[in-house]
């Protein structure tokens, strides 16, 4: 048996290299988010995403693209992403390419035979590229980068079009959020809270964004760059803030019960929110950002958008982008986020 492995890496190995050579006039040239050349086929069919997941997934669902993934879910195999294998039914049946600490498995990985591997782990490009496997490195600081990155994937799969289909729905839902907010003061801006209770944490840099976007004032916005940013009771207590925003429904009941949380203004209001969860949570890094800008604008300002129906706009992103329709109780689901 090991000898049959090894034959069949090396044969997978070669399959790889192989056509770098002999199929030359068939590929065409990419230029990754870290400025890398990248040689690829004319037709992408087959595709391994390592890293977060749920976020590269999420990008390569809004390509319509779902299909040609050949892993897993890794250790996100879990309810939480119950909508990943709504939109790739068949990622429930596929191995898992990366260890747990995210690191490739490289031997599953040149079995699969990818025509690309997308990652933003910038530490797995190299291992990769040396044994011969095309990968396109994707990198999301910024907002921006969401396009940027649905502009780099339409020229991996041939359909420039999408992204630029994606790119003018982003500006537009962020100008009709601008523009229905205009006028409102900085007084008439809650102030918000995203976190997670239980760690006292407030997850991701990205929320410093699509808070402000959608007419909130971040009490977390301190200039930070770091990725993650951590606190004491005491501060949140000082914070104080209009809007709570959590991401589990256990956490609801956390902040409900807790002698000290429960003291909070938001708490007391009744204005904490689980935010959505589709292929990936909308207050993380994620193509649906748009979305969560909709979602926060009139979580926000019920009253500046009486007639913004969330259910539609879901509805519709999921249609024109995934390629999914989805059924109203399923729309629901993602809109409560109490996966």
């Amino acid at each position: 048996m090991r000898i049959r492995r090894r034959a069949l890496l090396a044969a997978s190995a070669a399959a790889l290299l192989l056509p770098r050579a002999a199929r030359a006039q068939s590929t065409r040239t990419v230029t990754d988010m870290a400025g890398r050349k990248v040689a690829l086929p004319a037709k992408i069919a087959r595709v391994v995403t390592l890293g977060s997941l749920p976020v590269i997934n999420s990008f390569v669902f809004a390509m319509g693209e779902g299909r040609t993934l050949l892993n897993g879910l890794a250790d996100f195999d879990r309810p939480h992403w119950k909508y990943q294998t709504v939109f790739a039914p068949h990622l429930k049946g596929l191995p898992r390419m990366q260890q747990p600490n995210r690191e490739p498995n490289v031997e599953a990985i040149l079995l699969a035979r990818p025509d690309v591997v997308l990652t933003m782990h910038r530490e797995s490009v190299g291992l990769l590229e040396s044994r011969g496997i095309a990968v396109v490195f994707l990198a999301w600081r910024e907002p921006e980068d969401a396009k940027a990155c649905m502009a780099i994937l339409g020229e991996v799969f041939g359909k420039p079009e999408v992204a630029r289909r994606y790119t003018a729905y982003f500006d537009g839902t962020l100008h009709q959020v601008r523009a229905t907010l205009a006028g409102v003061t900085e007084k008439e801006r809650p102030r918000v809270l995203y976190m997670q209770p239980g760690t006292l944490t407030q997850p991701r840099l990205i929320a410093e964004w699509w808070i402000p976007a959608a007419g909130g004032v971040s009490v977390t916005n301190d200039g930070r760059t770091a990725e993650s940013r951590s606190f004491t009771l005491e501060q949140v207590i000082a914070w104080d803030p209009d809007i709570l925003i959590v991401t589990d429904p256990r956490d609801v009941t956390l902040v409900q019960t807790d002698r000290v949380f429960r003291e909070l203004r938001a708490v007391k209001s009744g204005k904490v929110y689980i935010v959505p969860i589709g292929a990936h949570t909308w207050a993380n890094r994620t193509s649906e950002q748009p979305l969560t800008v909709l979602w926060a604008a009139k979580t926000f300002h019920p009253a500046r958008f009486p007639s913004l129906d969330l259910a539609a706009e879901t509805d519709r992103f999921y249609r024109e982008f995934f390629g999914h329709a989805l059924a109203k109780p399923e729309i629901d689901e993602i809109l409560s986020g109490a996966l």
